[in-house]
């Protein structure tokens, strides 16, 4: 029940009386308006606005040629940019300038999902729609098959729609096994099965859509579990060690060398950028169909000079943020609801 302040002594003056009360009434609301604030997620808070700016028609491409659904960006060694994106030509390179170079890979992919690229430059596809993860070289020959084609299982060497790919220590192979499954599996260097861990649920170390997998300098892996709103952290060995709960809809992750984690949040449809211990530094982005703004930002990738690159599924784009001096406001959209969603489909490939 509401308390109603009482009324201030009548030995003072009627102005002191009205400011009594109403300290009064202010501190009798504090409570209520506290535990409103504790109710919301660290995602629906107020957080300063990263220090970007919008780079617009950074990615060049000829008259003829076309962005489809971006799902996937990456950056290899040289600066070159890699786009996997929902079309026929499902892979294209730029140069560090942005300049289209080519396309690769044509007729190995069905649904793009996923792209990293690895310290020795070889470029990994997830494909969700096949069920496969390809290790390709810089001519896009394939490499290594992890999955079988249009073979969706839950075994040692079937996938059910896997999402993304990150690599340990020592070479181990993580993937997020994803849509039809709620798993991680880990093969080693050569694509022989380890192990694998997880089951559908919102306990420690299971997983409602897991759909970003990456791996930071202790060997530590970060799985995205997308519907959960969370980002759970294990050991090499799928050991569960903690959680960041309450952070948004982690699609997309990627860990920069100073060990933050940078998240593409597609159901906020924002960038964040968090610290070692899971706090929101801060936002960039907000929901729309203009030039930096997001529907389903998907992946994302940060290169050598922190230039920011975020593939957007529904906006058949690749934004890219360049580095700029903070502004030190507060970032104007603060999530409240998850947008853009159309009405549930399960054969909907996201």
């Amino acid at each position: 029940m509401s308390r109603v302040p009482p009324c201030p002594p009548r030995s003072l003056g009627r102005a002191s009386r009205r400011l009594a009360t109403a300290i009064l009434a202010l501190l009798l609301a504090a409570p209520a308006a506290l535990s409103a604030q504790e109710t919301l997620t660290a995602a629906q808070r107020p957080v300063p606005e990263l220090g970007y700016r919008l780079a617009p028609d950074f990615l060049q491409l000829p008259a003829d040629v076309h962005l489809g659904e971006a799902a996937g960006v990456a950056l290899d060694s040289r600066g070159h940019i890699f786009v996997f994106h929902r079309a026929r030509r499902a892979l294209f390179e730029f140069s560090p300038a942005g300049k289209y170079l080519r396309s690769l890979g044509e007729g190995l992919f069905d649904h793009a999902h996923g792209l990293r690229i690895d310290a020795d430059d070889h470029l990994w596809t997830i494909d969700d729609g096949n069920h496969t993860v390809l290790k390709l070289n810089r001519e896009g020959r394939v490499l290594l098959v992890l999955g079988r084609r249009d073979m969706a299982g839950e075994n040692d060497w079937l996938f059910n729609r896997p999402t993304d790919v990150a690599w340990g220590k020592n070479g181990e192979i993580y993937v997020s096994d994803g849509y039809g499954n709620s798993r991680v599996v880990k093969f080693d260097r050569t694509g022989r099965f380890l192990k694998a861990w997880g089951k559908r649920g919102s306990g420690p170390g299971e997983f409602i859509l897991p759909h970003s997998v990456a791996v930071d300098r202790a060997g530590q892996v970060y799985v995205g579990d997308r519907e959960n709103q969370r980002i759970q952290i294990f050991d090499a060995e799928g050991t569960f060690l903690r959680e960041w709960p309450g952070i948004g809809y982690p699609y997309g992750l990627t860990i920069t060398p100073d060990q933050h984690v940078w998240m593409a949040d597609g159901g906020y449809n924002r960038v964040i950028e968090l610290d070692p211990q899971g706090k929101i530094l801060g936002a960039i982005g907000e929901p729309g169909r203009q030039p930096g703004q997001f529907a389903w930002a998907h992946f994302l990738a940060l290169g050598p000079d922190r230039t920011l690159f975020v593939a957007d599924i529904l906006n058949w784009r690749v934004h890219v943020f360049k580095p700029a001096p903070a502004s030190g406001r507060m970032a104007s959209y603060v999530p409240t609801v998850r947008r853009f969603v159309p009405p549930p489909n399960p054969a909907m490939k996201k």
